[in-house]
């Protein structure tokens, strides 16, 4: 792959799921569906919309390892990052991703106790394409 973050990059803005990995309380894998992350800064950062009151969130709490992934099923590619996760409550982080139509998630607004942002900050990851995948670091 010539330019990952190029490459990589239009994959993601592309989609409009992402499924994110985490370990449960007993240790086990979870994968769980969410919509597309809010914003990203190039493959290392994306901030994902959430509710506090999630089980991902008391997971990531004990455990901020995680894995996203994200596919082209038209072209039948992907990519997985692996990383951490940290979750931020502050009123800055919840303001900056925060958009028009969002309180019909978070009735309380951008300031809704049961509303958090997801940081993902991505060390490595591997690309999959025509038939075969390439691992990479971030």
């Amino acid at each position: 792959m010539r330019d990952s973050e190029k490459t990589i990059g239009n994959l993601i803005d592309k989609t409009k799921l992402t499924i994110i990995g985490y370990i449960d309380s007993d240790g086990y894998p979870v994968s769980k569906a969410m919509l597309a992350p809010r914003e990203r800064e190039g493959i290392k950062t994306f901030w994902f919309s959430t509710n506090t009151s999630s089980n991902k969130i008391k997971c990531f709490r004990t455990n901020p390892k995680a894995s996203i992934y994200f596919v082209d099923k038209r072209f039948f590619r992907g990519v997985s990052l692996t990383g951490t996760v940290e979750v931020l409550e502050t009123p800055e982080a919840k303001q900056k991703i925060w958009q028009q139509g969002d309180t019909m998630y978070y009735s309380g607004g951008v300031g809704d106790p049961d509303y958090c942002v997801l940081k993902f900050a991505a060390d490595k990851g591997r690309y999959y394409s025509n038939f075969k995948s390439e691992d990479f670091d971030i």
